[in-house]
């Protein structure tokens, strides 16, 4: 690692429990060769203390920086995707930075845009679905060819990153990060001579825009979930998203792959 980038920035829940368990992290971080600060705007390294969910709340909250390292400390049991370190052996830690057993992977974003105006980052998914207890209809556009009208449930467009979550629950395909695509999954669509959909999840190229329009009747009530968070606006008519130029660095074990992660998790 670069150590020129030593302030260091913690984002965890100030709870009384995980405030004790991350005290010594800080007291090792201040004793050299790293600066503790309280601002995240102010550090050049962003350490998520939690779990993958804290780990996306950190990146969410600190506005997606590309400048910025992220780095992932578990305080659960296992490890998660983007935990490669456990708050509860930082000897692995110290000893890994000092012998160069680290490096960075840079995790692609999407960006979702609601009506040409606001957009958001996703590290992980957007998912598409109704508040109410009713199927959403959905033209689905890839570029400018109309590719099929969707009744269901709902729609859900992932990472690579992220198809080990929400995605592969629904029967979607895991995606190596090292591809530049994002993928998009069903939740439970209906076939029939009316709305006739593929039936199966498809991956798209980094360099294609997915385009969903809503119809009328079902715009007044959709809930978009943004990685870990919900956003819920009425009477939305389209939704582009695209796989951003803007990418997420963070720090791993070089002996942790995303495959290594997959099948210490799945297998």
């Amino acid at each position: 690692m670069d150590m020129e980038r030593n302030r260091l920035y913690f984002f965890y829940k100030r709870d009384d429990e995980l405030i004790e368990r991350v005290k010594p992290l800080i007291e090792l971080a201040e004793r050299g060769p790293f600066v503790v600060v309280d601002d995240y705007r102010e550090a050049n390294i962003i350490v998520s203390i939690g779990d993958d969910g804290a780990f996306l709340q950190a990146v969410r909250q600190t506005g997606f920086l590309p400048d910025r390292l992220y780095v992932g400390v578990s305080v659960l049991p296992a490890r998660g995707f983007y935990c490669d370190f456990h708050i509860d052996d930082i000897d692995h830690m110290v000893e890994a930075a000092k012998n160069w057993k680290l490096e960075v992977r840079r995790y692609p974003v999407i960006e979702v845009t609601i009506d040409g105006a606001a957009s958001f980052f996703c590290l992980n998914e957007c998912s598409i679905r109704s508040q109410i207890i009713k199927t959403m209809a959905i033209d689905v556009f890839i570029d400018d060819l109309h590719f099929e009208t969707f009744r269901g449930d709902g729609i859900i467009v992932s990472t690579p990153t992220g198809s080990t979550g929400y995605n592969k629950s629904v029967h979607g395909a895991v995606v190596d990060p090292l591809l530049p695509c994002f993928q998009v999954s069903e939740l439970a669509s209906l076939n029939s001579n009316r709305y006739r959909t593929l039936g199966s999840p498809f991956i798209l190229s980094g360099s294609r825009t997915l385009t969903l329009k809503m119809s009328e009747e079902t715009s007044h009530f959709p809930i978009i979930g943004l990685d870990n968070e919900a956003l819920s606006i009425q009477h939305i008519e389209r939704i582009d998203i695209r796989l951003s130029d803007r990418v997420v660095k963070t720090v791993r074990l070089k002996d942790n792959s995303f495959w290594d992660k997959v099948k210490r998790v799945f297998l």
